[in-house]
C-alpha cells in the first residue's frame, strides 16, 4: 500500500512537473534551447541556438516544404535578409520536414513551387521537439493539420530572452515588413528602459516615457 501510494506521488509530481514546464514560455523568460540539422545554401550544417548568443534573432516556424502559403513568407524573409542583418539580427526557419526535403526545396525554382537558394537557413525539426518546446505543433488528432507546425515568430534577444512571439493559423501568412517593425520596436525598448513606443512605431517617431506626468508630454501632440 505504501509503494503504491509512493508511485502515486511520484506520477502526480511528474505530470504536474509536465504542465509547468508546458507553461514556461513568456515573454522576458528564456526561449528554449535547441539544435538540429539545417540546409544553408546549397549545404546541411549543424546548427544550434548557442550559436546566436549575443545577436539578436528571428526564429520563425511555419507548417511543411512544398506547400504553398510558406513559400511566400520565406522568399519575402530572404528579399528582407539584408535589412535584418543592418540590426544586427539573424534570421533561422524552421519546420518538421527533413534535411534532405529542405535541401530538395532549395532547389526547386520558384515558379514551380520551390524558394531557391536561401541567405539563412532552414532548421529541420523532425523529431518535433523543437517545434513542441516553442508550442507551435499541431497536436490534435483530430485536426488536419495534425503533427505539423503553425506559423510561429519569436524574436530573441542577445541574451537569449523572447521579446515579442506570435502564432498564426495555417492559412494566414505574416507580414514580414510588420516583423521587422517589431524588431526595431524591440531594440529600442531594449536600449530604452522606461520608454515605450506606441501603435505603429517606428525609428523618428516619438515615443512614450512610462510615467504618468512625462507620457503628457506625448499625448498633447498625439493625434488619436
Amino acid at each position: 500500500m505504501a509503494r503504491s501510494f509512493t508511485v502515486l506521488c511520484a506520477v502526480i509530481s511528474l505530470s504536474f512537473l509536465a504542465v509547468i514546464s508546458a507553461g514556461s514560455l513568456a515573454i522576458r523568460k528564456p526561449a528554449p534551447t535547441w539544435s538540429g540539422p539545417a540546409v544553408l545554401g546549397d549545404e546541411i550544417i549543424d546548427l544550434k541556438s548557442e550559436s546566436y548568443a549575443g545577436k539578436w534573432l528571428v526564429l520563425f516556424f511555419y507548417p511543411l516544404d512544398f506547400t504553398f502559403v510558406c513559400p511566400t513568407e520565406i522568399v519575402e524573409f530572404n528579399k528582407k535578409l539584408p535589412d535584418f542583418k543592418k540590426l544586427g539580427a539573424e534570421v533561422v526557419g524552421v519546420s518538421v520536414d527533413s534535411k534532405h526535403t529542405h535541401l530538395a526545396w532549395t532547389r526547386t525554382p520558384r515558379e514551380d513551387g520551390g524558394v531557391g537558394k536561401l541567405d539563412f537557413p532552414l532548421l529541420s525539426d523532425l523529431s518535433k521537439e523543437i517545434s513542441q518546446s516553442f508550442q507551435v505543433l499541431d497536436d490534435d488528432p483530430q485536426s488536419e493539420h495534425y503533427g505539423v507546425t503553425m506559423r510561429g515568430t519569436f524574436i530573441i534577444d542577445p541574451s537569449g530572452i523572447i521579446r515579442t512571439y506570435s502564432i498564426n493559423d495555417e492559412p494566414i501568412g505574416r507580414s514580414v515588413d510588420e516583423i521587422y517593425r517589431q524588431l526595431e520596436a524591440a531594440q529600442f525598448a531594449a536600449a530604452n528602459k522606461g520608454k515605450g513606443c506606441p501603435a505603429n512605431w517606428k525609428p523618428g517617431d516619438s515615443h512614450i516615457v512610462a510615467n504618468r506626468e512625462d507620457s503628457l508630454e506625448f499625448f498633447k501632440t498625439w493625434k488619436a
